[in-house]
């Protein structure tokens, strides 16, 4: 499931290529006929993230609510236009602890096993297909076409489409139109996000949500309504990082710890929505930070290494259920 870093760059995009254009609405699949219908032929007024959840605002006070769920996608085909943030990106982005390594002076760029550079993600003007989904990669579904708009391919819930840009989504969970009234009680549920709440505000909402709570951090930190944009990923990353045991009932956590996973969230979200991946460890070399990019399994601490040996102390990393999602821990580590 794309956690909330995927989602804040999705929204970002939407913005850069969208807000401002009116658009031509339909769905291929028919899935979503009659809101298509709707939507057709009226302008994008923003794009926002919350979480996992996207909102687009189009005029006349209609907003479309997108939950990309398990096997949800965004698929984006001709003029894609660069956030000038990630065109900047020289290597360092992703680093925890930057140390200044220039990985990409020389012009050199960091590909991963898709051949894709993560730092540059999208890329610069151009006409090609590129999907988003868990990572937002760029992957090449046919190269340079002068066919326009592109073939549909597969089952398209809704195909938005301006003069240069084409967005296909995919297999959402949610993609409902909505009053500002109904996206308020939406987002009202939701817990606080790190790029869209006040950052004191949303700490002291998390910690005090934590601290009265029986239930086990493990599991809270995947309950959206606790605090929005953590899942199966980021979830064992930063209880490894706090070396907490995942169990520890919410209202046992220290307070200073719950406040310190609270603020790696939010320092791991901006790398995430910087670079496209879930980079979690820490104080990398030039070296090691290429592999990271390249692979994630060399990008996190416990992530998918069952059976393997922790990285710190050795102990072999276990898997278990919880949250119907698998939970990879550390059981000497996060004690």
């Amino acid at each position: 499931m794309p956690e909330g870093h995927s989602v804040h760059r999705i929204a970002r995009q939407f913005d850069r290529n969208f807000v401002g254009r009116t658009v031509t609405a339909s769905s291929p699949q028919g899935r979503f006929a009659e809101g298509a219908s709707v939507l057709d032929g009226r302008e994008v007024v923003s794009a926002r993230a919350v979480g996992k959840q996207m909102f687009l605002e189009f005029d006349g006070d209609l907003w479309l609510r997108v939950h990309l769920g398990l096997y949800g996608a965004w698929d984006f085909a001709g003029e894609i236009l660069v956030d000038p943030t990630i065109a900047s990106a020289n290597g360092r982005m992703g680093q925890t602890n930057q140390r200044g390594t220039d990985l990409d002076a020389a012009g050199d760029v960091v590909l991963d096993a898709d051949g894709e550079n993560s730092l540059a993600s999208i890329g610069a003007p151009r006409r090609a297909r590129g999907r988003v989904r868990m990572s937002e990669q760029t992957h090449g579904l046919g190269g340079d076409t002068e066919e326009w708009p592109p073939p549909v391919v597969g089952q398209v819930r809704l195909r938005l489409l301006s003069a240069e840009t084409c967005a296909d989504l995919r297999g959402p969970t949610a993609c409902q139109l909505q009053t500002p009234d109904e996206v308020a009680a939406a987002i009202a549920k939701l817990g606080p996000d790190p790029l869209v709440d006040d950052a004191a505000a949303g700490e002291e909402r998390f910690t005090a949500t934590v601290r009265r709570k029986p239930t086990s951090i493990g599991l809270l930190l995947m309950d959206q309504g606790v605090v929005s944009g953590i899942g199966n990923v980021y979830r064992a990353e930063l209880l490894y990082r706090a070396l907490l045991d995942p169990h520890t009932p919410g209202k046992l956590v220290p307070e200073e710890i719950v406040r310190d996973i609270w603020r790696d969230w939010s320092r791991l979200l901006v790398i995430g929505v910087e670079t496209g991946q879930m980079m979690t460890m820490d104080d990398l070399d030039s070296e090691a930070y290429r592999r990271a990019m390249a692979s994630r399994d060399d990008r996190h601490w416990v992530y998918h290494r069952a059976g393997l040996p922790c990285r710190v102390c050795g102990t072999e990393i276990v898997v278990e259920e919880m949250a119907a999602r698998k939970l990879y821990w550390c059981p000497s580590c996060q004690k």
